[in-house]
Parts: C-alpha cells; sequence; structure tokens
C-alpha cells in the first residue's frame, strides 16, 4: 500500500468514522505536498477532503489558523516518531543513539515527513511564538539530553539549536541520500556515522 492510501482525503471521506477536522488536515498536508502552500485554496481543500467548503471554517477561523494547526500536527508526529522508546533513565549515549536512529527510519521512509516540517517552520504565523513554544514542549526529550548533557560537562555549552544541526540532521541528510539511492550506508557505516556526530557535540 502507497503513502497516499494512508493520507489521501478522497480515500479518508469513504470512512465516516474518521474525524472530520482531522480528515482536512490530512488533506490539507497533501495537497501542499504535491502544490505548495500556494497551491493550496478552500475550495481544493474541500474537494481532496469531501467536505463542503463551510465545513472547513466550522474547524478553522481562516488559512492561517489551518496552517498553524498543520504545522503543530506535523511536529506533534515527527516528535513522537523522534523520541519513540526514549526514557530519562536511559544513558545519555542510548538516548541519543535511539533518536539519531529514530530521525533515520524516519526520514528513509517517510522523504515527506521531515521535508514538511522544515516548510512549515517558515511559515509566517500570527502567533509564532506560542507555537514555537507548543513545538519545543513536544520536543522535550530532546531538550532534556541536550540539557543534560551540558550539565555534566559531556557535550559542548552550545545552544540546544546548535546541537542538534551538529547531530540530528546529520542523519535527516543522510537518511535522505539513502533513501533517494545516492548511496547505500550498511550497519558497520551507519554506526560509524552516529560514533561520527556525537564526536561532534562532546568536550574532548
Amino acid at each position: 500500500m502507497n503513502e497516499r492510501s494512508f493520507t489521501s482525503g478522497r480515500i479518508m471521506k469513504d470512512n465516516p468514522a474518521v474525524d472530520k477536522r482531522e480528515q482536512i488536515l490530512v488533506a490539507a498536508e497533501q495537497l501542499i505536498a504535491e502544490s505548495g502552500f500556494q497551491g493550496l485554496s478552500m475550495q481544493k481543500l474541500a474537494n481532496e477532503a469531501g467536505v463542503a467548503a463551510g465545513t472547513i471554517y466550522r474547524y478553522f477561523s481562516d488559512k492561517e489558523h489551518l496552517l498553524e494547526e498543520l504545522r503543530l500536527n506535523v511536529a506533534k508526529r515527527v516528535a513522537t516518531a523522534v523520541q519513540l522508546g526514549v526514557s530519562e533513565e536511559m544513558p545519555l549515549k542510548q538516548r541519543y543513539r535511539t533518536m539519531w536512529l529514530n530521525i533515520w527510519n524516519l526520514a528513509s521512509s517517510n522523504l515527506n515527513a521531515l521535508s514538511n516540517r522544515v516548510q512549515y517552520e517558515s511559515l509566517p504565523c500570527s502567533n509564532s511564538s506560542k507555537t514555537r513554544e507548543l513545538e519545543r514542549q513536544m520536543f522535550a526529550q530532546v531538550d532534556l539530553l541536550f540539557n543534560q548533557g551540558k550539565e555534566e560537562g559531556v557535550f559542548k555549552p552550545l545552544d540546544n539549536e546548535v546541537l542538534s544541526g551538529l547531530s540530528f540532521e546529520a542523519s535527516v541528510a543522510l537518511a535522505r541520500k539513502h533513501a533517494l539511492g545516492f548511496y547505500q550506508l550498511d550497519k558497520a557505516a551507519l554506526e560509524a556515522a552516529i560514533e561520527a556526530s556525537w564526536d561532534a557535540i562532546i568536550k574532548h
């Protein structure tokens, strides 16, 4: 079954059990993946989601509100996948490795998920500070990892965004090239990449 089978509003509209608000968000994400933000109109969205145009406004006050909710929806899905199987009781490096591999698996299996997150982050939102704070809370385990690592003197005293850029974003870039067939990483090469990215953020 292809990805569109999971995400298309045209398929979801046949299932009355699917929540309409979620149905609209899924359809909007699909349209943006296909045509970009400029290609998203409320009428197109209504057609994709299989609802009347007026129904959209029962759940979202305007297009900006819809995009803001969509951004949070995507962030929540990515955050859940990234932090899967991670707990505070795990040693620092084990947590790091688990998250790195989670990101690798997510980026390898669903190129759109992380690409869309980057797109939505660039959107001007009226409640951008509130939205960013909500997103930060979603990625609490990532923040905790970096904060704890700095407190224990393991990680370099850099901003968490910089630490993430030097480590986890390397996983995204490698996974994308791997998924697109530019090169293949075997298990040994993958472990070496994790070690190299860990090495980039720890104190020496």
